[in-house]
C-alpha cells in the first residue's frame, strides 16, 4: 500500500530544511518527471501544448517546454501572466531560449494542463472554465501536472475540471485525487520524485491507497483439514431473500467450509448451501441486513448481540437498532445514501448525500473517531475501508459494480472471510480487493455483470 497525504506542502518544506534542497530543484524534478513520460511513451507524437497559470504550477509548465523544445514542436499558452517568483524564473528562462509562446490554443497531440494544481481555493472564473471546456472536446492525449485543474484541495470539482489521461503527481499521493468525483478526470495517476526518494520525502501517514498485492486472499496451505477447519457463515434472509442468496453463493465460493441461509420460510437453494431456521451454534460469523425489510426486533436483537463476527450491510443502516452494536469491531458496508441515515441515527451530522460525496474522507473520520472498533466500508467509486484514526482506499472500483446484488456479493466475500478467522478489517480489505479486481477481470460489456459473473470471476483470482 502507498501513503497518501492531505497537503505536501509540509513535505516540501521539510525537503528545504532538512535535505537542503531547493524550491528550484523540487520543481526541475517535477518538469523532468513529465518530460520523461513523455519522451519514453509519446515518443511518436509531434506537437505539445502546455497551458499554465500564474502560479507554481504553471511555472512547472514553463520549465516542461524548456526541457522538451529541441524533441518536440512545444507551444506555451499562458492563460495569465506569471506571478510567483518561481513562475517568473522559469519565464526568464525560457525567453532566453526563444521558445514559442502562443495567443491562442489549438489540438495538439498531447495536452498538458498546469493551469491550477492543489492551489485552487476558489472557483474558477467564466475564462477558465471556457478554456478548460475547449481542451476537453480536444482528441489530444491529456495529462494533468500534479492534479487536473478545476479539482479543489478536498477532492472536488465547482463547475468543471480537465479530464486527463494520466495524472503526474508532485511528491506524494494527494487525499483530492481519491474523491469520487475526482475519478472521471484524474486517469491514471503517477508520482514524480522531487529529488529524493518518496520512502524519504514522505512521512507518516493515517490514509493509504491499496495495491493488488494488499489482497490476501484464503488460500488453504494444511493438508490435514476438513470443511469445519474453514468456518461456518450464517446468512440472515430477509423479505428480499435474493439478496441473501446471492451473499451466500459469494461466500461459498470465497473459501468457507459451511454457509447457511438463515429463515423461517423455506428456500430453493444450492444443493451445498444449507438452510436453518436460527443461527447455527458452530456458526462462526454473521451476515446480516441485506434484503431484509420488514423483522422482529427482538428477534435481530438477539442475533447483533451475539459475541460472534459480523458483517452488517443495507435495511439496518435505518433504523436506531443498529447503534446498539457498534460497540463491538464489527464491518459496516454502507453505499452513501444508507451512510447519511447511519451518520444520522448516531447524531454524529445531518447531512445530504451530496454534502457526503464532497468530504467522503471527513465523514468516515466523524464516524470512526466516536466508533473507534468499527470497520466501516464506504461503498463508491473509490472505497474507503477505515476503522479508528485510519483510511484505507481502494481505487480499483468501475462502472462494472452499478449493478443490483454487487454489494451482497461484497457482503458473502466479508463474512466468509471472517467466518474463516480474518480479523474484521483484513476481510474488508481483502474483500474489497477481490470484489473490484474480480470485476476488472470482467471481459464482457461492462455493462452486462450479473453477481454470478462477478463471483465467478473472483474464484478465477
Amino acid at each position: 500500500m502507498q501513503k497518501i497525504f492531505d497537503e505536501v506542502t509540509s513535505l516540501d518544506k521539510r525537503c528545504y530544511e532538512e535535505f537542503f534542497l531547493t524550491e528550484d530543484i523540487l520543481m526541475e524534478h517535477a518538469s523532468n518527471t513529465i518530460a520523461l513520460y513523455i519522451n519514453q511513451n509519446l515518443f511518436d507524437k509531434k506537437s505539445i501544448l502546455i497551458v499554465c497559470g500564474s502560479g507554481n504550477n504553471g511555472a512547472d509548465g514553463i520549465a516542461l517546454a524548456r526541457l522538451l523544445s529541441s524533441k518536440f514542436e512545444v507551444n506555451l499558452y499562458l492563460a495569465n501572466e506569471p506571478k510567483s517568483y518561481m513562475a517568473q524564473q522559469q519565464f526568464k528562462r525560457i525567453k532566453a531560449l526563444n521558445i514559442k509562446i502562443i495567443d491562442e490554443i489549438f489540438e495538439a497531440d498531447i495536452i498538458v494542463d498546469c493551469l491550477f494544481g492543489t492551489g485552487l481555493n476558489k472557483p474558477l472564473d467564466e475564462k477558465s472554465i471556457n478554456l478548460i471546456n475547449t481542451l476537453n472536446s480536444y482528441n489530444s492525449f491529456k495529462i494533468a501536472c500534479d492534479i487536473p485543474s478545476g479539482i479543489n484541495n478536498l477532492g472536488q470539482v465547482n463547475t468543471i475540471a480537465f479530464e486527463s489521461d494520466i495524472t503526474i503527481t508532485m511528491g506524494a499521493l494527494k487525499t483530492s485525487l481519491f474523491s469520487d468525483v475526482s475519478k472521471d478526470y484524474v486517469g491514471e495517476i503517477i508520482v514524480a520524485n522531487l529529488g529524493v526518494q518518496r520512502e524519504i520525502y514522505e512521512i507518516e501517514a493515517n490514509k493509504f491507497l491499496l495495491d493488488e498485492s494488499d489482497m490476501k486472499l484464503p488460500f488453504r496451505n494444511k493438508k490435514n483439514s476438513h470443511k469445519g477447519s474453514y468456518g461456518h457463515l450464517n446468512v440472515v434472509a430477509g423479505c428480499k431473500k435474493g439478496a441473501g442468496i446471492i451473499a451466500a453463493k459469494a461466500a461459498f465460493g470465497f473459501g468457507t467450509g459451511l454457509v447457511s441461509v438463515v429463515c423461517h420460510e423455506n428456500l430453493d437453494l444450492p444443493y451445498h448451501i444449507m438452510q436453518t431456521h436460527f443461527i447455527s451454534e458452530n456458526c462462526s460469523a454473521i451476515a446480516i441486513g441485506m434484503g431484509l425489510g420488514k423483522y422482529e426486533t427482538d428477534e435481530i436483537r438477539k442475533i447483533l448481540n451475539k459475541p460472534i463476527p459480523k458483517i452488517i450491510d443495507a435495511d439496518l443502516f435505518h433504523d436506531k437498532l443498529i447503534c446498539e452494536v457498534l460497540d463491538q469491531e464489527i464491518v459496516l458496508t454502507p453505499h452513501p445514501k444508507e451512510f447519511i441515515s447511519l451518520l444520522k441515527l448516531c447524531e454524529i451530522a445531518d447531512i445530504s448525500i451530496e454534502e457526503l460525496q464532497n468530504n467522503r474522507f471527513l465523514y468516515v473520520e466523524k464516524f470512526c473517531k466516536k466508533y473507534p472498533n468499527v470497520v466501516i466500508v464506504l461503498k463508491g467509486a473509490n472505497v474507503i475501508i477505515a476503522q479508528n484514526e485510519k483510511q484505507y482506499v481502494n481505487s480499483f472500483g468501475s462502472a462494472v459494480l452499478s449493478k443490483g446484488g454487487s454489494g451482497d456479493v461484497l457482503s458473502g466475500l466479508i463474512g466468509s472471510l471472517l467466518a474463516q478467522g480474518y480479523k474484521p478489517l483484513e476481510s474488508a480489505i481483502t474483500a474489497s480487493l477481490a470484489h473490484t479486481l474480480g470485476a476488472k477481470n470482467y471481459k464482457k460489456n461492462n455493462y452486462s455483470l450479473i453477481p454470478s459473473d462477478l463471483v465467478e470471476e473472483i474464484r478465477k483470482l
